[in-house]
Parts: C-alpha cells; structure tokens; sequence
C-alpha cells in the first residue's frame, strides 16, 4: 500500500503549457503516472501531445479551469507549476474545485499567499471535504512501482531512483528526499513525501507520520527535519503518544549561523530557538534514533530493519 497517492491518482497540471510544467508533465508520463490534462486559460481548447521514452504517444487536453478539468477528466489531483505571483490564484482554484491533493512546486510564494491557502484548504476538510495542500516549494512524492502496479510520481521528484518497500518518507527537503530515496533503494519505500521547507506548508510532518502509522505496509518511517521553527519538536511529542512503528530521523543544520536562512525561508535559527540540537534531543528523548549524516542516517534504518525481522 502507500499513502496520498497511487495508481488511481489521476493528476493535471496547472501550467502545463509552461517550460517546467511540460518537462516534468513527460517525465511523471515516463515514470507510469497517469497524468490526464492540465489548464491554462489562454490556451483552453488545446490538446497536447507526449511522446514516451518507450514508444507511443499521450494526448493531454487543456483547459481552461481546474473545474473543467476535473468534471471531464475525473482528475483527483493538481500539480502547480505556476509562477509566484499567480500561484495563489491557482492554488486558490483547485481548493475551491475540490481536488483532493494538490501538489505545490512553485517556490518563491510570498507567506501571506501560502497562509491563506493553508488555512483554506483546512477549513474545507472542517468542513469534511477531502482536501490536502503539499507544498508548496516541494518536490511532491513518489509512491515506486510493483510488479503489478506503475505506482504515481507526482512533482520533480527523479525517476527510477528507488523501489517499493517498507519505508515511509517525510522530508523537509527535496535534495534529502532524492537521496535518502536513492540511498535506501536497496530497501525500497511505501511512498517518499517532500513536504517542501516554507514556514506555512499544507502538510506536516506530524499528518505524514499519522499516515504511515495507519499504512500496514509501512514498517519504518524516516524524518528529514532541518533547522528553524519547531516542527520538529512537536512531531518528537506526537511520536510519543501516537506512533507505534519505529522512526529514524535526521536534521540537517547543525553548522548553521545563528539568524540566516539556510536555503528555505523556514530554516533559520534564532537565539536557542529551532537549533538542529534542539531537535535531536527531542526527538532522541522518545525513542527515536538520530543520525548526524544522511549516509548514517541510512544505515541505521538498516539495522533497525534487521531487528524486526
């Protein structure tokens, strides 16, 4: 099993006529995600053509709403490859469209932009609709394929770097994401997740890790923390209290200057507060194993693997 997405995710893209947004569009297409349309409103009516690295071809409509798309294609899914400044509109349109997942590439969203779609897409699952923000400034997700299954690739995340299998991933980051999937291929993930690093992201580590608690098929969850906030804190409390499965963990960010941001607008450290010691030690105090690299992060997933055996 997975969590979030699989073989049923049906997904469009907002900006697929865009540069990135048809680059990624044919490569979800390659890795087997069923990517069925996407929107642009000055380009509605269009249809575009994929050709697949292993033959043939794919015909993608565009239109001209989220709405649109979703009553026609039955999609359940959004990624955005918007610019910044129209990306709340977007984000805003697949919220009110009721999609079920929207995966949020784009970086650079002023806050105020991303807290008001957060807090949107909050009070329509309140309201008991099923919608969920990624993002944004994330990679998106990955659940691998099977024997049986092509799985989903939803984002930028680089294909055929792992396989499936009993881990779960939540990362904070995107090139941690890549290479603790890549590390870990051996082993194989029930879905890796990039929840992206802004300080107002729509999903948390904490929802995540209560995802892959309820996945029978998840037998370890792995956390990517970094620097700043204390996010990481308060998932160590949530692990205590609600997490059965064994959970290692890495932060990234031990070196970083006090009061600079560290690549994401959320990793910034001020005074004591949101320090990558002050996460280990929280995290450490309820169990859960911390690495100081992400090469030793992997290999205590491996030992802990062995001891359920």
């Amino acid at each position: 099993m997975s969590i979030l997405v699989n073989d049923e995710t049906r997904i469009i893209v907002q900006g697929i006529t865009g540069a990135e947004g048809w680059r990624h569009t044919v490569r979800m297409l390659n890795a087997g995600s069923s990517v069925v349309g996407g929107t642009n409103p000055k380009k509605a009516g269009e249809v575009l053509t994929a050709k697949l690295d292993a033959g043939g071809s794919v015909k993608l409509p565009v239109f001209a709403t989220v709405q649109e798309a979703k009553d026609t294609l039955n999609a359940n899914c959004s990624v955005v490859f918007v610019p910044p400044r129209f990306a709340k509109a977007a984000i805003v349109e697949s919220v009110e469209a009721n999609i079920e997942l929207i995966v949020v590439i784009t970086e650079g969203i002023p806050l105020q932009d991303s807290a008001y779609c957060v807090d949107l897409a909050k009070r329509k699952r309140e309201e008991g609709v099923s919608v969920r923000i990624l993002g944004p400034n994330c990679p998106g997700l990955v659940t691998p394929p099977t024997d049986t299954s092509p799985g989903s690739n939803v984002g930028i995340i680089p294909d055929s770097i792992t396989r499936q299998g009993p881990v779960g991933l939540v990362s904070k980051s995107g090139t941690l994401t890549y290479q603790m999937l890549s590390d870990l291929s051996d082993v194989g993930f029930s879905t890796g997740v990039g929840i992206g690093g802004d300080p107002a992201v729509g999903t948390s580590q904490i929802e995540c890790l209560e995802l892959f608690e309820e996945d029978p098929d998840t037998k370890l969850i792995v956390m990517i923390g970094e620097i700043g906030g204390d996010a990481e804190e308060l998932a160590a409390e949530y692990i205590k209290q609600h997490v059965s499965k064994p959970v290692v963990a890495y932060i990234a960010g031990f070196e970083a200057p006090v009061g600079k941001a560290m690549g994401h607008a959320g990793a910034i450290v001020s005074g004591s507060s949101g320090t990558a010691q002050s996460k280990k030690t929280a995290l450490e105090s309820v169990g859960v194993k911390v690495g100081e690299t992400p090469t030793q992060t992997a290999a205590i997933v491996r030992s802990v693997l062995k001891s359920l055996v």
